[in-house]
């Protein structure tokens, strides 16, 4: 062959390796989420690597170096000017880099930081002797009561695992609301589903039911990524795209102005109502509206408390956040298909949650069914359309998330021989036997029900404010007949605690360690700053209640 040859053929090769492109990533706008996942990387080297004794310290110090660091970079971002000025699409149009991205990521950042306080929890149980976290088996891999558990016991060992899960749980949950896309919103939706299925099942008392809340959740939990995955395959059968600003224009019918090629492809609407109602589904399990909320009062009942807290309070947000970018960005043009369905949902799931927790004789299911109601009062915000909706939509979960993890902190600290003493009647005087912490878990409860001076009635003025204003007004009628549906079995505890007599068996209030203090500490300061002074974090939410598209 000769050498002319030779340098054509070697020329015709090359060529298109030199025309393909190296993908964009921005990094530095990334960093919260690459943070997080490589301190969850750097737990697991830590389980493989770390002798036993050294774990819990080590995961200790890594989780909270890393949430703090990735809060830092979220702050860094929104003062750069990405939350407003600079927001815009990275990675290639899978990320968001906007002002309800970062503000949602901080707030997930803060509440996982707080509940990792709980986590850690290790003087509460005295059969522990202070060398393995609380709320956790020993061993996960154990069966309950088997012969090898109770070596486990005995020899100390501590489940050390629940810090990577965490992290990996909380990577999920900042990717969540900023996916800009559809393949990223399910990958996301699996990265944090993941982790808490298996925190689910890790209670180290009441193991069985542990487990089985975790089966629940797991079994519905995959029909809701099922309905979601379906409801993406049917929106890029009817866009050709997973892109959000592509769906978006097909459906506005611009996508012709933007993209001509794309023109050709659009499928039936059908394809396109169905999707979005299976997608939305799938979001709407994630936040624990009705009918989507089978699983909530099990898991809550049945997880350890301490994943209870952080699971209510950070997949809340994330899940929100998600759906607020769906219906916001991808489907405006919908608007009047899904938001009658919308108008429903958020009634029954108002007045059901809020009837139902009436009835409840535990209290973790009795939080759960007000986690219930209260999603319900966020979706009023939702509905409302406007960015006025938006803003206040990110005030409530931010205030809901520190009231929701301090209340499911002070549960832990109650106790019986059994544990936790979460039936209500062991509640009964309890302001006699421990003042402080009674009146802690009042603060708390006065949030929920939304009485003022607590940040519980700052986000309900919002969020039924902008309802009003979207012209969703007997929506907020029914949620105000909901609050105060709620605020009667939140008064019922306060009255048990204050105003009956304490039983003669009744359980003593646990000592914690400066964790578990902190995490109560951060929640009722949270609760009364929010519900004292709540116009500069309202006007903080109103410039980041913008979407970037």
């Amino acid at each position: 062959m000769s050498a002319t040859a030779v340098h054509s053929l070697w020329t015709t090769a090359a060529d298109p390796i030199t025309k393909i492109d190296a993908p964009k990533i921005e990094y530095g706008q990334l960093s919260p989420t690459l943070i997080v996942v490589g301190a969850a990387i750097i737990g697991i080297l830590i389980e493989a690597f770390v002798p036993r004794k050294s774990r819990y310290y080590a995961q200790m110090f890594v989780s909270v170096v890393a949430l703090v660091a990735a809060f830092a970079a979220v702050v860094a971002l929104a003062a750069g000017g990405y939350g407003t000025t600079k927001a815009h699409i990275a990675a290639m149009g899978a990320i968001a880099v906007d002002g309800p991205a970062l503000f949602l990521q901080g707030t997930i950042l803060l509440s996982a930081l707080v509940g990792l306080f709980t986590f850690a929890e290790r003087r509460l149980d005295p059969e522990a002797h202070g060398n393995r976290v609380d709320s956790f088996a020993a061993q996960a891999a154990s069966v309950p009561g088997s012969e090898s558990e109770k070596a486990a016991v005995k020899a100390g060992f501590t489940t050390t695992e629940v810090f990577p899960l965490l992290l990996f749980a909380v990577a999920g949950m900042l990717v969540f609301p900023a996916a800009n896309d559809l393949l990223t919103l399910f990958v996301a939706l699996e990265v944090l589903s993941l982790p808490l299925y298996l925190l689910c099942a890790l209670a180290r008392r009441k193991r069985l039911m542990s487990q089985e809340a975790a089966v629940k959740y797991f079994l519905l939990g995959a029909f809701a990524s099922a309905f979601t995955l379906f409801g993406i395959a049917l929106l890029y059968g009817y866009a050709g795209s997973m892109s959000y600003a592509t769906i978006a224009q097909v459906v506005d019918g611009t996508v012709q102005d933007v993209n001509p090629a794309l023109a050709d492809t659009m499928g039936n609407d059908a394809l396109l109502l169905i999707g979005a109602a299976l997608l939305v589904m799938g979001l709407l399990f994630k936040v624990g509206a009705v009918p989507f909320h089978m699983w909530t009062p099990d898991v809550y009942q049945g997880a350890p408390t301490p994943v209870t807290g952080f699971m209510a309070a950070a997949t809340k947000v994330a899940a929100f956040g998600a759906l607020l970018r769906l219906l916001y960005v991808v489907l405006p043009g919908l608007r009047w298909d899904w938001q009658p369905v919308m108008w429903a949902v958020a009634i029954v799931t108002m007045l059901g949650g809020a009837i139902v927790a009436i009835t409840q004789t535990d209290i973790k299911r009795l939080l759960a069914y007000s986690s219930i109601a209260h999603a319900g009062f966020i979706l009023a915000g939702v509905i409302a359309t406007t960015p006025d909706g938006v803003s206040s939509v990110l005030f409530y979960l931010a205030a809901y998330s520190f009231v929701t993890i301090g209340a499911f902190a002070v549960v832990t600290l109650v106790r019986d021989a059994g544990g936790e003493a979460t039936h209500l009647s062991k509640w009964a005087g309890l302001g006699r036997r421990s003042p402080l912490v009674a009146a802690v878990f009042a603060v708390f409860l006065l949030a929920f029900a939304g009485i003022p001076l607590t940040s519980g009635f700052a986000g309900k003025f919002a969020v039924f404010k902008a309802a009003a204003e979207g012209g969703a007004a007997p929506l907020v009628v029914i949620g105000v007949i909901s609050s105060a549906i709620a605020a009667f079995f939140y008064i019922r505890v306060i009255v048990l605690m204050f105003f009956s007599e304490p039983r003669p068996e009744g359980p003593t209030v646990a000592v914690p360690s400066p964790l578990t203090m902190t995490a109560i500490g951060v929640g009722v300061a949270v609760t009364l700053v929010l519900g004292v002074a709540p116009q500069y974090f309202l006007d903080l939410a109103g410039q980041a209640g913008v979407f970037v598209r």
